[in-house]
């Protein structure tokens, strides 16, 4: 497999005030209707969205009214986006989900893990076996599965790319990144789902448009995208995790986007008030050169006051402690944004 393309430098590694690595990659900003706002490297860049494609997998079964038939609550509805750390309240909140549509925890197909809060709180976990309910993907899981009951659809085979709701997945995901369903790239995920690689530019107008809470018109995705971003910013703890990069992003934003991290180096954000997405790709899947290039292309854009500066301060330039908690270092973005009105900037 070649290279990826058209990537620039995006973040840098110091070590003893001198640069000892560099993390490429590529950012697109985009409005709802997809014209390109801004860039660095290209924004055409085709990437695997990973868990960044959660709040579009949730979209189908959120229009259809599916909260509503089983009585979910906003928290569901977040958990359904969420790479959650599997705390307490997130299993919790994916048993209710599953209790309510008459699913069992044992037809979730994502597998297992030592839930991430053990991680993040940098504690040894438990040994196994772990709940499938403690996977960060259950409740994108819970979700396609209620959304299978709701519809009278076979739950046993709901992973198969042929499967009405991952059709019906694929669509959205093509209506909102205004891209054909026939050119999204098709791959299995962490979890088993499906996942897709689209341009970076498509990945950020479908955040733009469910920040915005405007869908395509005529598919009935309004609603949706408003109830969707409504259940992010109010519950990003459910989204993500404690000391995670998500909740570190929603809580600094205090409503005004939402957030969603993929694996190796994806990062999606929607700003509401402006109705611009976000796609930034670290080209070696380097998750540190997330928050640091993710906080400069927000401040950037003009959309970070001195209460949201002060939040994300630390995470700027994270420091790199070794073993014994020496600072050996720092991680900064290197980032350009380009605003130019060339070949790249009517994007459509």
């Amino acid at each position: 497999m070649s290279a990826l393309g058209g990537t620039v430098p995006l973040a840098l590694v110091e070590r003893g005030g001198r640069l000892e690595s560099v993390h490429h990659g590529a950012v697109a900003v985009v409005d709802a209707d997809g014209a390109l706002v801004a860039w660095a490297g290209s924004p055409e860049l085709v990437a695997f969205t990973r868990s960044a494609l959660k709040p579009l997998q949730a979209l189908p079964f959120v229009a259809a009214g599916g909260p509503a038939h089983f009585g979910l609550s906003s928290e569901q509805v977040a958990v359904m986006c969420a790479s959650h750390s599997g705390e307490a309240k997130h299993q919790v909140a994916v048993a209710d989900l599953l209790r309510r549509a008459g699913v069992t925890a044992g037809e979730l197909g994502c597998g297992t893990h030592a839930p991430y809060i053990f991680d993040s709180l940098h504690e040894a976990p438990p040994p196994p076996p772990y709940s499938p309910l403690g996977h960060n993907c259950s409740g994108k899981h819970a979700g396609m599965l209620a959304f299978c009951a709701m519809c009278g659809w076979p739950r046993e085979t709901y992973l198969d790319p042929a499967h009405p709701v991952q059709a019906a997945i694929r669509d959205a995901i093509a209506r909102l990144a205004g891209v054909g369903a026939d050119t999204l790239v098709p791959a299995i995920d962490g979890c088993s789902a499906p996942n897709y690689a689209l341009p970076l530019a498509g990945l950020a107008r479908a955040f733009a448009k469910i920040a915005r809470g405007s869908g395509s018109e005529g598919d009935g995705d309004d609603a949706a995208c408003r109830r969707i971003a409504d259940a992010m910013t109010a519950h990003p703890d459910y989204v993500s995790g404690e000391r995670r990069s998500d909740l570190t992003l929603m809580r600094a934003g205090r409503g005004r986007w939402i957030a969603k991290v993929g694996a190796e180096g994806m990062q999606a954000i929607g700003l509401r008030a402006e109705g611009l997405g976000i796609a930034i790709k670290v080209a070696d899947g380097g998750a540190r050169a997330l928050l640091p290039v993710a906080i400069a292309v927000l401040d950037a854009l003009g959309v970070l006051d001195e209460a949201m500066r002060r939040d994300l301060e630390a995470w700027r330039a994270p420091v790199l402690h070794n073993a014994r908690g020496t600072a050996v270092g720092r991680v900064r973005s290197a980032v350009v944004l380009d605003r130019g009105n060339g070949a790249n900037g009517g994007r459509r």
